[in-house]
């Protein structure tokens, strides 16, 4: 079963690193911005040298960002691990990082999503450690008044043995703010938020089950691998049952049902207590007549015997839950809102 790294308490020390893209040009004011308030809240933060550089779409060659991860995550001095953001090639460092030494060791919060769902799902999957899918460090500023953002802090300082609840929001961020243009920007929460159900219905749906899950355009690469071994997952979550969460970033309508496909045919759909998928990012179709994300949605887990519920505050149109993978959840829907209920199930 899945292990829960301890509270995190005023006084720990947080790790700062990028696995994947690094900091540069105006954005390093709103890192400095959000270390600053992580400070003045009473954390200690030490960076890594894999931080404050970009070359060739990554913060630094992939031998030294894994070595600079794995350094971390073995630190019994480092409680949790907050990149500033994801990026594109954190596959490059998986073979690099020992994940199956970390099953003996005691695990600490590795905190937000994109293509960190990459390095979040094998540290669940093969290490056996809960690992937190919300916002990015950078999300974090002194600003934020969004109460799904500005709570994760303190739902990694929880005890997950007593019920962790969200409500889904009631705004969502349509188009992010240039931090260069104002490096405090919160959340630009403009559009009303609707979670839907897949097969049309507003009544009442609820489910529970463990929670594993990610962002699409990054974990799909992972299926058949044991970086990405779910089957194994669902199995082993047994009567508990299993809920997936997805969301997509980047992908077209057409894109979403290959990657879907994928997914289905290594048989991640196999047994859901439910799937919940987050507000899509991609592209939207400029004529009627072509393929739409609910389209894609619908022609491959349209037939699924569980809830399949979209819309959902998962992703890159934030705000969003802060989902603790390997947690037992329970989720309910009714109307056009919902929420979640996290526990250890121990």
């Amino acid at each position: 079963m899945t292990r829960f790294p301890k509270p995190l308490r005023v006084g720990d020390l947080i790790a700062v690193t990028a696995p994947s893209s690094g900091v540069t040009g105006p954005a390093l004011a709103r890192l400095d911005l959000v270390l600053a308030h992580l400070r003045g809240l009473g954390y200690r933060i030490v960076e890594g040298e894999c931080l404050r550089s970009q070359h060739k779409d990554a913060s630094a060659p992939r031998e030294e960002r894994a070595d600079e991860l794995m350094r971390l995550l073995t630190d019994p001095a480092v409680s949790a691990i907050l990149p500033p953001w994801g990026g594109e090639l954190a596959s490059e460092l998986l073979e690099l990082l020992d994940f199956e030494s970390l099953q003996s060791m005691a695990p600490k919060w590795f905190v937000g999503f994109s293509d960190l769902s990459t390095l979040q799902l094998p540290l669940t999957l093969i290490s056996g450690w809960a690992t937190a899918h919300g916002a990015n460090l950078m999300d974090l500023a002194p600003t934020q008044t969004d109460p799904l953002t500005s709570s994760v802090l303190s739902i990694l300082g929880a005890d997950f043995s007593c019920p962790i609840v969200q409500q889904s929001s009631t705004r969502y961020q349509k188009k992010w703010v240039d931090f260069a243009v104002k490096v405090d920007a919160p959340l630009n929460l403009t559009e009303p938020t609707h979670w839907r159900r897949l097969d049309g219905s507003t009544e009442a749906v609820e489910f529970r089950g463990r929670l594993i899950g990610g962002c699409l355009d990054t974990i799909a690469w992972l299926a058949g691998s044991k970086y990405g071994d779910i089957p194994r997952f669902i199995q082993a979550s047994g009567r508990l049952g299993t809920i997936l969460y997805l969301e997509n970033v980047e992908m077209a309508a057409p894109s979403m049902v290959r990657a879907l496909l994928a997914l289905r045919r290594q048989r991640w759909f196999d047994g859901l207590s439910g799937l919940l998928v987050g507000r899509s990012a991609g592209p939207s179709p400029e004529s009627p007549t072509s393929l739409s994300y609910v389209d894609a949605l619908a022609a491959v887990v349209g037939d699924l015997p569980c809830p399949v519920i979209f819309d959902v505050d998962i992703g890159h149109q934030p705000p969003q839950f802060t989902l603790i993978n390997g947690a037992l959840a329970h989720v309910w829907f009714e109307g056009r809102r919902g929420g979640i209920t996290q526990t250890t199930g121990g």
